[in-house]
C-alpha cells in the first residue's frame, strides 16, 4: 500500500505540471518552423553550435522525434557540431519536462538540468566539430527502413513524421495542430515511459533503504555508473524526472542524479545507430566522449557547488505542488489519464498528427 501511495503522491504531484508544459509544447511548435532551424543552424561554427543547443532546448520532440528533423539539418548544410549540439539539447530537456522538473526536483535542479544539458550540447558540438572528419559510413544517407529499423531498436516511437512544414497555413489552424499534436503524438509517446518511470521513482522512495543510497549514490564512482547505466537505455525526459526525483529522496547525489538525467534521454540506441550510419564511427566515438566527459564533470561540479553552497536540494523536491491544491492535482490527473487513451480522447476529436 505504501508503494502505490509513493506512485500516487508523485504523479499528483506532476499532472498539472505535465498538462502545463503539453499545453506550452503545443504552442511552440507551430512558431518554429523548420525553415527557420535551416537558416539558423547552417553551417559549423560556435555560434551555430551554440544556436543548435539553444534552440533544440524547448523543442517538443522525444529522441527519435529529434532523428529526422536532425538529419534533415544536416544534409541541408549543418554541419556536425550544431547536428549534435540539436540532437542532444531537443530531447535532453523540452518543455514538458522543464515544467515536470521544476515540480519533482525544485528550482535548483531545473537550472542545473538545464544548464547541463545545453553545456553538454555545445561542447558535444564543438568536439565532433573540431576533430570529426567528413567522410561517413554508408555514403551520408541513410534509408527510411534503416532509420525505422534503428528507432524500433531503441525500443522508441515511433514518432517519423515528416518535417516539412505546411504552406500558407493560418496560424490559428497551425496552433489547432501543434496542441493536437502534443495531447496525441506526444502525449503517447511519453505515457507509457512516465507510468513506469513513476513505478521507479515509487519503488526508490519506498522501498530502498536511504542509508544505502546515501552510501553507494554519490561520489565519481556513482556518477560514473549513472553515466554508463543511461547510455543505452532509451527514456525520454519526461519519464526521467520523477525517476530523478526518487533518487534524490532515497538519497542519491544531486549530481548523480543529474547524469542520469542528462545522459539517458540523449543517448538511445535510436539516436547512437542513425549517428553511427549518417556520420560514421569516428563521429560516434566524438559523440559518446562528450556527452559522458561532460555530464560526469557538470555532475562532479554540481555536487561540490551543492555542498560548498549548503543548499537543501531534497528540501526542494516536491514543494511547487503545494502551489496547486488537491482538487485541481486530481482533476489534472484525471484529464491526462483520459488524453492518454485513444479510443477515450477520439470522442474529443483529437486525434495523432498525419505521418
Amino acid at each position: 500500500m505504501d508503494l502505490l501511495t509513493g506512485i500516487l503522491e508523485i504523479a499528483l504531484s506532476a499532472a498539472p505540471w505535465l498538462l502545463l508544459g503539453l499545453l506550452v509544447a503545443g504552442l511552440i511548435k507551430p512558431l518554429v518552423p523548420h525553415s527557420l532551424l535551416e537558416r539558423w543552424l547552417g553551417g559549423s561554427g560556435v555560434a551555430s553550435i551554440s544556436r543548435g543547443a539553444i534552440i533544440g532546448a524547448p523543442l517538443p520532440l522525444c529522441s527519435c522525434g529529434a532523428i529526422p528533423t536532425a538529419l534533415t539539418l544536416h544534409r541541408g548544410g549543418a554541419g556536425r557540431g550544431p547536428t549534435a549540439a540539436f540532437l542532444i539539447s531537443t530531447p535532453g530537456i523540452g518543455v514538458d519536462s522543464v515544467a515536470l522538473t521544476y515540480a519533482l526536483l525544485g528550482p535548483f535542479m531545473l537550472l542545473s538540468r538545464i544548464g547541463g544539458a545545453i553545456v553538454t550540447a555545445i561542447s558535444t558540438g564543438l568536439l565532433m566539430a573540431r576533430f570529426g572528419n567528413s567522410t561517413t559510413s554508408s555514403g551520408g544517407a541513410t534509408t527510411p527502413a534503416q532509420e525505422a529499423d534503428c528507432c524500433n531498436t531503441g525500443g522508441c516511437c515511433e514518432e517519423q513524421t515528416d518535417t516539412a512544414e505546411p504552406e500558407n497555413e493560418p496560424l490559428w489552424q497551425q496552433v489547432k495542430g501543434g496542441i493536437r499534436y502534443a495531447f496525441s503524438d506526444l502525449l503517447d509517446d511519453i505515457a507509457p515511459w512516465m507510468l513506469g518511470g513513476l513505478v521507479i521513482a515509487g519503488v526508490l522512495v519506498t522501498m530502498v533503504p536511504a542509508e544505502a543510497m546515501a552510501t553507494y549514490g554519490t561520489g565519481l564512482g556513482a556518477i560514473l555508473l549513472l553515466a554508463v547505466i543511461g547510455i543505452p537505455m532509451y527514456i525520454c525526459a519526461a519519464a526521467a524526472t520523477p525517476i530523478g526525483a526518487g533518487m534524490l529522496m532515497a538519497g542519491v547525489s544531486p549530481g548523480a542524479a543529474l547524469v542520469f538525467l542528462i545522459a539517458g534521454p540523449v543517448t538511445s540506441l535510436a539516436t547512437l545507430g542513425i549517428l553511427r550510419r549518417e556520420m560514421g564511427n569516428s563521429a560516434l566515438a566524438l559523440y559518446l566522449l562528450g556527452v559522458i566527459t561532460t555530464t560526469v564533470l557538470v555532475g562532479l561540479g554540481v555536487d561540490q557547488l551543492v555542498t560548498s553552497a549548503g543548499i537543501n536540494v531534497v528540501a526542494q523536491v516536491g514543494a511547487a505542488s503545494e502551489l496547486f491544491p488537491p482538487p485541481l492535482e486530481w482533476l489534472a490527473l484525471a484529464l491526462l489519464v483520459f488524453m492518454a487513451i485513444p479510443p477515450a480522447r477520439r470522442l474529443v476529436a483529437i486525434r495523432p498528427t498525419p505521418a
